[in-house]
Order: structure tokens, then sequence, then C-alpha cells
């Protein structure tokens, strides 16, 4: 048997092998965490542990992947992928689809993403003849969200006067009626949306004694990652299932407690001795990732903080580099002095542009970054865009696979009844829907017997609805007889869905075909892929399509992996980068109002958290970290001045890097002034190798007075050149042709460099 708890420090260590009892394991930026959970659950199973009695909850089902393979590969047991592993959505909907009957659902009940929440809510609101711009879906959705976080039923919430008056005073009185008839219409659909799942557990654990005795019988040992994000629905159904064993592990950052817009509730890790008076604390606090000066700049701004539990993380790691402070007059020269801060990194350390990340408080605040790294050709991806599985044509033949397995599903009916158009028009489905709300019955049971509900429609479109229903109903006879595949390429094919986007030769029309193409390839590998089962009967069956459906249905923007997004800079929001880790990060827009927000500044408490995400922003840098803010920034056209965030003057100051020439800032008192827009407006600084800093000015002394560059055409492999600013060189590589030929040069001063002939300005000595 592999030792494994050689490969832990002595605290992880612990934390591993306390497995009797509540435990809490406090664990700092970079500490370990993910380790600390694999391990232990690596342990019980050399223990003996039945890993059917093991249940690990995570956030992300990347996390959750990142586990069970770290477990496959400790563990020399095929019985470890018995464990319940997964999201708190995924093994909840997994429990819900087991016991759904209990709850009045089917099995195959749909999962509802955010965009068919927003959808049905949409169509509510135009039913009832509200105005949609006083109603607007995003809110009314938010609004029954937070609802169903705290457990408030729309019966609840229409009796409470106190919800009742806010809604009156927001100028949205109907919004516990949207509630109750969103609610009905979901349960009709055989819908569920993500809201739903931790809802409908609390029900299902609370109002029947026995599904909570048998899941406490089965969940013997239970591990929770990122407790501090966990919302009071999440809280409670944790809290119920370890009621009888108490071997609970919880492991997180108070730290990093960034999700209180969720609904997550920082007191449930902070007050988690009060539901386990027994609770022993392990405390994570060697940091892994980041430079000495890094942890100690995140330490120093933590501190600020009232609300946590005290710990001191440090680092064995070099010191490092200080923390580098960037000053720009407008967001846009901001954005050139990052672009030119990674051009000049990657030129001089030879690095890869995965190895920088962009980190920002509002997503609006990409523009500027995305047009200064443009314009110096520099590749990057931006976090939380459109991932793969929400992108139209994708979401379009979803819904048919949706459709097939559960007829109610009623956002799938409305998306594909006349896609591809086959004649069915707008006033034909609005017919549909005022049927089927008078008679209380789902769109399908309408016009499945339509015989039965008269829609005053013409023939030619009674024949093409008896159409549609028919090819439904053929693909759904084949639902346990086809593979996943095999029926997904009938669809596709027999809907007309691949006919109508071949026909499309546009850019977009072919890159739409291509992304169906590359679905029908996951099903594929899906259905290849050997099932998690020791089970020869079950691993000999056929994989079908509601199984992959199952398994998509949870996916988020935070699983997306494209793998043609590789070497590219990160860009994305801070919540967003939570978990990650880069090389080189910058943090820009570091300004009052901006960061911390300007709602943030009149609660403690929210300031705190926004505190608490500057701290996440600071550990995800590993070797570097600068830190930007702009004098001024458009806001709604407007232009508007800035200040530098209280957040940059709580960093212990022995922790930045200040220009050595530099007037005293009125902002800060005796720190030097913030201004290394040098780059930008400024006299040029160049750095060459061995730190040795030269004056651009300095640098252009070393050529020649007459310079005069030699035509492009006449540059040869071998070559000794001369270029105004990095002086004298050899040509070591030609390569490309026309207006792209590259030369690969050897500088005497600054080493290598690749520059595109076309814009190099070399002269030939030799």
């Amino acid at each position: 048997m592999k030792n494994i708890l050689e490969e832990l420090n002595e605290e992880q260590k612990k934390a591993v092998i306390d497995v009797d009892g509540p435990i809490m394991v406090l664990a700092g930026a970079g500490s370990g965490k993910t380790r600390v959970l694999t391990y232990r659950i690596a342990y019980l199973l050399q223990k003996g542990v039945d890993p059917f009695n093991i249940l690990s909850l995570t956030f992300t089902n990347k996390a959750a992947r990142e586990m069970k393979e770290r477990v496959f590969s400790l563990v020399a047991n095929t019985d470890a992928k018995n464990v319940w592993m997964g999201t708190f959505h995924s093994v909840f909907a997994r429990i819900l689809r087991i016991e759904s009957e209990k709850l009045g659902y089917p099995s195959n009940f749909t999962i509802y993403d955010s965009d068919d929440s927003k959808s049905l809510i949409k169509s509510i609101i135009k039913e009832q003849n509200l105005d949609d711009k006083q109603y607007v879906a995003n809110y009314v959705l938010n609004r029954i969200s937070a609802a169903k976080t705290n457990l408030i039923s729309p019966i609840d919430y229409n009796k409470n006067n106190e919800i009742i008056s806010q809604d009156k005073i927001s100028g949205k009185p109907f919004i516990g009626e949207l509630y109750t008839l969103y609610n009905k219409r979901c349960f009709k659909a055989s819908a569920m949306d993500f809201d739903d799942l931790l809802f409908n557990m609390n029900v299902l654990l609370r109002d029947f004694p026995d599904v909570l005795y048998k899941y406490q019988q089965i969940f013997k040992y239970i591990l929770v990652d990122e407790y501090q994000d966990t919302n009071y629905s999440q809280y409670l159904i944790v809290k119920k299932l370890a009621a009888n064993n108490e071997n609970v592990c919880v492991v997180g950052d108070d730290a990093q407690s960034i999700y209180a817009f969720r609904g997550a509730n920082i007191q449930n890790i902070l007050n988690l001795k009060k539901d386990y008076p027994d609770l022993k604390t392990y405390k994570l606090e060697q940091n892994y990732r980041s430079t000495q000066n890094i942890v100690n700049a995140a330490n120093s701004i933590i501190e600020k903080n009232k609300d946590q539990i005290k710990k001191e993380i440090w680092t064995e790691n070099e010191e490092g580099n200080k923390i580098q402070l960037l000053k720009a007059n407008s967001d846009n020269e901001e954005g050139q002095l990052i672009a030119n801060s990674i051009f000049e990194q990657k030129m001089h350390n030879q690095l890869q542009n995965d190895a920088f990340a962009i980190l920002y408080r509002t997503n609006a605040q990409s523009r500027s970054m995305e047009e200064a790294l443009r314009k110096l050709g520099i590749p990057y991806r931006i976090y939380g865009g459109l991932s793969f599985y929400k992108r139209k044509e994708i979401k379009d033949l979803l819904a048919y696979f949706r459709l097939v397995i559960n007829q109610n599903d009623e956002e799938a009916f409305n998306r594909i009844i006349n896609y591809p158009a086959r004649g069915i028009g707008k006033t034909s489905l609005e017919k549909i829907v005022v049927c089927a709300n008078y008679h209380d019955k789902s769109f399908w049971q309408i016009v499945e017997k339509a015989n039965l509900y008269p829609l005053g429609i013409n023939s030619g479109t009674a024949t093409k609805i008896s159409d549609f229903v028919i090819m439904i109903k053929s693909f759904a006879t084949m639902l346990k007889t086809k593979n996943a595949f095999e029926l997904a390429k009938l669809i596709a094919s027999s809907s007309g869905i691949l006919k109508e986007l071949y026909a499309d030769r546009t850019p977009e029309g072919v890159s739409r075909h291509e992304n169906i193409e590359e679905l029908l390839n996951a099903i594929k590998d899906f259905t290849e892929k050997k099932s998690n089962t020791d089970d020869e009967s079950i691993e000999n069956s056929i994989k079908t399509l509601d199984e992959f459906m199952q398994d998509i249905a949870l996916l988020t923007d935070a699983d997306s992996d494209d793998k043609n997004d590789n070497n590219k800079v990160s860009l994305m929001t801070i919540h967003a980068a939570k978990g990650l880790e880069f090389p080189y990060v910058f943090v820009v827009g570091v300004e009052e109002n901006l960061f911390p927000s300007l709602q943030s500044i009149g609660s403690r408490v929210d300031l705190e958290e926004e505190r608490r995400l500057f701290y996440v922003a600071i550990t995800r840098a590993m070797t570097k970290l600068s830190v930007s803010y702009a004098t001024s920034r458009y806001k709604w056209g407007n232009l508007t001045s800035c200040e530098p965030s209280r957040f940059i003057e709580e960093i212990d100051e022995k922790y930045i890097d200040f220009p050595q020439k530099a007037r005293v800032s009125s902002v800060f008192g005796n720190k030097a002034n913030l201004n290394l827009s040098n780059t930008v407006k400024q006299e040029k600084i160049t750095i060459f190798p061995k730190g040795k800093l030269i004056k651009a000015s300095e640098a252009d002394q070393a050529t020649s007075k007459d310079f005069e560059a030699n035509d492009s055409d006449e540059i040869q492999n071998g070559m000794e050149i001369e270029h105004q600013r990095f002086g004298k060189g050899k040509i070591i590589n030609i390569e490309g042709t026309g207006s792209n030929k590259k030369a690969t040069v050897f500088f005497q001063q600054v080493g290598q460099k690749q520059l595109l002939l076309k814009f190099a300005k070399l002269k030939i000595i030799k």
C-alpha cells in the first residue's frame, strides 16, 4: 500500500488522518487545500471505508473532476469511482432523480439554465400584460432566486408582509404573483432550475424523514470544499445529512469569501463552532504559490478586516519582486501601460502569453485592455465569455434532445417548434399557449391531442404541427435502443438543423456548422467512454442520450475548457479568477468607487467583502504582481476624475516598488508618487540583462549619428546589423515572405529578439 502521508506537510497530514468527528481546515491561498481533500478521501479508502459512504461536495465540475483524477492516481482501487463526488447541484440532482416521485416529478425532469428561466419569465410577464421595462426579467429572476436560496416558497413569499411591502416600494407589486406562476410553469414542464435543486433537496429532507435517515446512513463521511461560499440552503442540507455521524470535514478560507451577491454567507464558516462544539480546527498557513513579497502584501491587506479567523500566511519561496504600482492618466492609457509591460516582459524573459493575467472588478473594464493588446498583436481570451454550450446553434440542437427526453419541456418546445422553419407561426404558437394555460396542461399535451383541444388554426398548420409531434415521438421511441451518438446524429440530420447550417456558407455559418460537428464529437466521446461502475451488465449496456444530457446539464462557464485558447493572455473579473493562478498578474482599475465599488463603501460588511476580493486578486500571482489605477475614466459617456483606492494605501509600503525619482503625493502622505506612466508619456526606460537600467536616450548614443536603415529586402541571414534602440547585432534566422518576413536577431546588449522586418528599420554593417 502506497504511503500517501509522506507527501504531506505536518499540518496537512493532521487534517487528513483526523477522520472522526467534525473538523474545519482553514486553508490559506495557495496552501494545498485540494491536496488535503483528495488525500483525505484516499486515506479513508485505504482504511477500508466503503466509497459509497463518502460524500464530497465542490462548487465546480472542474474541481470535482480534478479531485477524482487525483484520488484515482493515489489509490489502486477501482471502487474509488463509487465515491459520491461532484458539485452540490450535480449530487443533489442525482438524488432528486432517484427520489423524484416523492415530489411529483418524473425522474427525467429537465434542468433549466439561466437562459431558459429568463425566457420563461419574459413569457409570463408578457402573458400577464405587465410592462417588461418595469418588470425586467433579470430582476424578477434574481428576486425569485434570493427567495429560493432562503427557502421561501411562493406561498410563504406572498404571505410575508415585509417582502410584499418591499416589492410595492420598488414599484413591482406583482413579483409574488410572477414567482407563483413561474414555479407552476416549471412544475408543469417537469423542469427544475438551479435553485430548485437545492430548494427541493431541502424539501425532500424536511418532509420525508425516511429519506433523510436513508442518506444519513449512506453518507457516513462528508467533505465540503470552499465552505465559506455556501449559502443558507447548502448549509442546511450539509447540517441535516451530517447530523447523525458528525464526521464532517469542511475546507475553506474566510479570507476568500467573495460571493455574498450570490447568497454565500461567511457566517457559515465563522460560526461553525456553534453547530459543532467538538469542532477541531487545522490551519494551513504555508503558501506554495507566491513569492514572499506577494504573500506579505496580501497579509497586510487582509489584516484590516474585523470579521475573520486570524491566521498568518507564510512561504518558503524566494523573496521575489516588490509589487509594481502603475498610474495612468486615463483608462485607455492604463491599457497601453499594461499591454506594453506584457510585451516587454515577454521579450526580455522569453515568456509565453499564458503566463499573464489581467484581472478587473467589472467586465466593462476589459475594453481598454482588449484594444491595447490588439494593437500590439498580443492574443488574449476573455473568461466568462460565451461558453460552448451557450451558443445558439448548440442550444437549438440540445433543445431537440431535451424535448425527445421530456416532452413537457416548455422552453425546449418554444425554441424548436418552428426551427428550422416549418410554417408554424407566432400566432399559432400563441394559441397553443393560451389553450395550455386555460386547460392547465403542458404545450405538448395540447398539440399531442389537438383533436381534443380545438386551437382555431388552419388545416395546413395543423398538419405541420402533427408532423412535428410524430417526428419527436419517433425519436423518443429510440431513446433506449440507440446509443447517444447514433440518436443525436439522427436528430441533427432529420430535424433539418445540419442542412440549414450547411446551406449558410458565410464564415459565421461555417463556424456554426463546425460547432454542431464538435458537439456530435463530444457525444461520440461520451458514448465510447467506459462507465463509472464495475457492474458488467451496465458496463456492456449502451450509453443513451438522456445520460449525456444529465452529464452536461449542470456545466457552467467555470467548467469550460477551450483547448483552442491555449497560449493567450487571460482577461477576467476577479470573481472568475478565484481558484486560478498565474505567474504574472495585473490588477487594474484599483480606484475608489470602482474597487471598492461605490455600493460597498457605506457598510463595513460590504467593504470587508471588497477587501477580501482584493486579497483574492493579489494571491492569484505567483511571480510578479502589478497594480494599476487611472486618474480619469469614462463612465456613461462622461469623463470623471478618479483617485487611487484605499486598498493601495493599505498595502505595507515596504512591499511596494516606488519609482526612484518622483515627487511626494498628497494622496499618500509621505509615500512616493505612483506615476510609473513613463513608458507612455515620459522618457522611456529600457530594461537590459542583469537588471541594468539604461535610458533610451543613452542607448541611442551607442548607435551611429547618421543612422539610415536599409530596405528590408536587403537583409540576409548571417548579416551584422544595427538597430536604433537595441544597438548592434547579428541575423541568426529569417522566416516568412513578403510583409510577414521575420528576422531573429541576437543583439549584444539585449539578447535575442524576433522582429518583423517591414517595421524593424535595420542598418547593414557587414
